[in-house]
């Protein structure tokens, strides 16, 4: 990253060592931000999002209504953080972004948006960054007295190529590998400082039968419109990820099994009462939830794991369509 005052200042900066090329080429957005999210300059790659709202001055205003508050958030935290959220590219259309948000001196923040892309385009994405990563480690042989500044950029680079590859690229959710990372540390954070942390599985009931029925690619949508469903009716901090096949994993930090509870509850009773239309056929859709409390110094991610697992397998035995708390 290159600190600055000015526009101008970060063009001259850039321009001395021969990179306002390679800003103005990349699709990544960068933004330089003041504390409160106030737009000071941008490369040309966030032209096209400024040109849905000129006079637009705050970069809050370009997120999707549901993604506005996490921005918030993270710009009051002071802190680099990496998040996944929706940008507006035109009028009332979002596309995903990998997001990150790094602090620069003077109270300012460097914003940086990569769009996330699916098969194929996720693993050109991949090498394209990667690419990146060589070409600033050759440069920075040439520039000794930039190294710091390449270091940091190609730190950056590499974190994106990271995140992408770690998006389940059906439903945007996070992948398995993710998910059970992030399992892994909330158990660790949560044994630390002695804090409730529970877990609920959800899976999709009678799945196979709706592959069946409608075909594969119906099964596809409805993994993605359940995965938007979750995604969009859980709290803040709470994290979900496609664990696998028709299976979600739920992280509730902070959070006894009472409130996996009442989730559950809310979760049950959205997904049954939001139909899925797919190519003129209403297929109506239902989840089981297994429900799991961290047991400290007794649990390793694994056996929560399969509490919440058990759980999950005795609500389905009782009906389906509802919830159960392991022991």
């Amino acid at each position: 990253m290159i600190y600055n005052h000015k526009m101008k200042e970060m063009a001259d900066i850039i321009s001395e060592h021969g990179l306002e090329a390679l800003l103005g080429h990349i699709h990544a957005m960068a933004v330089l931000l003041e504390s409160d999210g106030q737009l000071i300059s941008w490369n040309p790659a966030f032209d096209e999002c400024k040109k849905t709202s000129p006079s637009t001055s705050n970069l809050r205003g370009f997120f999707s209504k549901k993604d506005t508050r996490l921005f918030e958030t993270h710009l009051e935290l002071k802190t680099q953080n990496r998040w996944f959220a929706e940008l507006a590219v035109e009028a009332e259309r979002y596309l995903h972004y990998d997001c990150l948000l790094i602090p620069v001196p003077e109270d300012r923040f460097l914003f940086i948006a990569e769009p996330v892309k699916m098969d194929s385009a996720t693993r050109e994405i991949i090498e394209r960054l990667n690419r990146q990563v060589k070409l600033f480690k050759i440069e920075s042989e040439f520039a000794k007295k930039i190294a710091r500044n390449k270091q940091v950029e190609m730190e950056g680079v590499m974190v994106q190529a990271n995140e992408v590859a770690q998006v389940d690229a059906l439903t945007f959710l996070l992948n398995r590998r993710m998910i059970v990372w992030k399992l892994q540390d909330e158990i660790l954070r949560a044994n630390r400082y002695n804090t409730p942390f529970s877990i609920s599985l959800v899976d999709i009931d009678h799945f196979k039968k709706i592959n069946d029925v409608y075909g594969h690619l119906a099964g596809d949508e409805v993994l993605r419109q359940v995965a938007y469903q979750l995604r969009d009716h859980i709290r803040h901090p709470d994290v979900v990820g496609r664990y696998g096949g028709e299976e979600f994993l739920i992280l509730l930090p902070n959070s006894k099994s009472t409130a996996a509870i009442e989730q559950a509850g809310r979760l049950s009773k959205q997904i049954r009462g939001t139909p899925i239309d797919v190519n003129e056929q209403i297929i109506n859709i239902t989840i089981s939830i297994g429900i799991a409390e961290l047991q400290p110094g007794v649990d390793t991610w694994e056996t929560l794991l399969k509490r919440a697992d058990t759980a999950m397998y005795e609500a389905k035995r009782n009906g389906r369509d509802r919830w159960a708390v392991a022991e």
